[in-house]
């Protein structure tokens, strides 16, 4: 009995093993072929010119002004975005939680759609919006963040949603709110410090989503990061391709960070010091 266990969790092992090697090779190999094509001189061997321009800030913005451009608007629309996720869902998720429990299923079925809509159809029914954003507030890149914010709700509705089920919001809101306190110092003192690991994980969803999206900033014409590296394209394709490479580096590092601090948050429910 002992040793068919065994002899089953090997095969088990080998097959992880197997399958992290084929996703491994399958992430790596694009990557490793977009290190090959930024380092190669133009007489033949490798150098890093196409690096030290990407790293030198002020020679990006002189010599690739519509890269500069899409980094700028990208920079803004990954703060607006964040910012008005977060004002949209926390709240809103916390409430129904202790107030409307039924209306749990409707919020999520509204915060899931946009996975089952093709972002092209998406922006069919955005472009009359931002014939009237236009209109009224301008041209700016940065009114993107409404749109980019519905892309974001179900990813970053599923990071929340997993952050409050895995602590007693009821108990600690009573807890709360016999003490005195009152509703938005329930939320902003009390519940929101116990979803730090599920915010960040939706900050880092959304920032991630914002950066590499292209479709809408593209058929709305507007500036963001991937636009500006598909023009970059047509002119410098080293760069691009350096430029997107560093995008992909800034997404890991960002989930590094993430899983960094998902591991620094105490394991002891808060809920045990409000008995």
């Amino acid at each position: 009995m002992v040793g068919h266990q065994r002899s089953r969790a090997r095969k088990q092992a080998a097959l992880r093993w197997a399958v992290l090697s084929v996703l491994g090779a399958f992430f790596l190999l694009p990557l490793i072929g977009m290190l090959e094509f930024t380092t190669r001189a133009p007489g033949g061997g490798r150098s890093l010119k196409v690096w030290r321009t990407v790293a030198d800030l002020p020679r990006l913005r002189g010599e690739y002004p519509e890269l500069w451009a899409g980094l700028q608007a990208s920079a803004a629309l990954v703060a607006l975005t964040v910012v008005l996720m977060l004002v949209l869902l926390v709240p809103t998720m916390i409430w129904v939680r202790l107030r409307l429990p039924r209306l749990r299923r409707p919020i999520e079925f509204v915060c899931l759609l946009p996975l089952t809509i093709p972002v092209i159809v998406l922006v069919v029914g955005l472009a009359p919006v931002y014939a009237w954003v236009t209109y009224l507030l301008g041209e700016s890149s940065a009114w993107l963040s409404f749109a980019y914010t519905v892309l974001v709700l179900p990813y970053s509705y599923r990071a929340l949603d997993a952050g409050l089920s895995a602590i007693d919001v009821r108990t600690l809101s009573e807890a709360a709110r016999s003490l005195g306190a009152s509703w938005p110092r329930v939320m902003v003192a009390v519940i929101v410090p116990n979803l730090r690991t599920a915010v960040l994980s939706a900050t880092f969803l959304s920032v991630a989503l914002v950066l590499g999206e292209f479709t809408i900033a593209s058929l709305l014409n507007r500036d963001n990061l991937q636009v500006g590296i598909n023009l970059l394209g047509k002119r410098d394709a080293q760069v691009a391709v350096a430029v997107s490479f560093a995008a992909l580096a800034l997404a890991f590092v960002l989930l590094v960070a993430l899983s960094l601090a998902g591991r620094g948050t105490p394991r002891t429910p808060l809920v045990k010091e409000s008995r």
